[in-house]
């Protein structure tokens, strides 16, 4: 239907808006790519190379980009939950250069070391270098697999540093969505 087309084009068109898909989210958004502007590089997400579906915690590493989300969150490297059966990113290697190039990567999965990995289980889907978040030039609109969300309190971690009292790592995304939202 192309009224729908042209009414999500006009939405992503908005500088005024932001958008976060993450798992599922980060599946559907990617398919929209050719309508967002500065996404036209993101990858499709296929089965996992495991071909079955993961659930547990994994690593990843903030990467400098410009999505406002994870604004002054780069170089953090940070537990997360991952839960999904379908989240490798494909892209042709002349888009992951593209996106590294630009610093459309916005997050990558890590092993024990702190480094980039293609390796099971640090990488539960066998994503290129890691890959596992996005964003659009501009930065208004981050794709990713893993699940933020369900790390953003302190109590939600079985262990976690006495400073963190009320909050994990993961509430500075949800505050730089209403510092932007303002």
């Amino acid at each position: 239907n192309s009224y729908l087309k042209d009414e999500f084009a006009s939405y992503f068109a908005n500088p005024d808006i932001f958008a976060l898909g993450d798992c599922n989210g980060c599946q559907m958004i990617s398919q929209l790519k050719e309508i967002i502007p500065g996404a036209e590089h993101w990858p499709e997400f296929v089965q996992n190379t495991s071909e079955q579906f993961e659930a547990r915690l994994v690593m990843v590493e903030i990467k400098a980009s410009a999505s406002i989300l994870l604004s002054e969150m780069q170089g953090s490297t940070l537990p997360v939950a991952v839960a999904h059966g379908e989240g490798k990113a494909e892209l042709s290697e002349a888009s992951l250069q593209y996106l590294v190039k630009n610093n459309q990567i916005a997050l990558k999965y890590i092993n024990n070391n702190l480094q980039n990995t293609e390796i099971y289980p640090f990488n539960p889907n066998g994503s290129p270098q890691g890959s596992t978040g996005f964003c659009n030039q501009d930065g208004r609109i981050t794709i990713m697999m893993p699940h933020p969300e369900r790390l953003f309190r302190a109590v939600q971690y079985s262990w976690r540093p006495k400073e963190w009292v009320d909050n994990g790592p993961w509430m500075r995304m949800f505050r730089n969505a209403r510092i932007y939202s303002n």
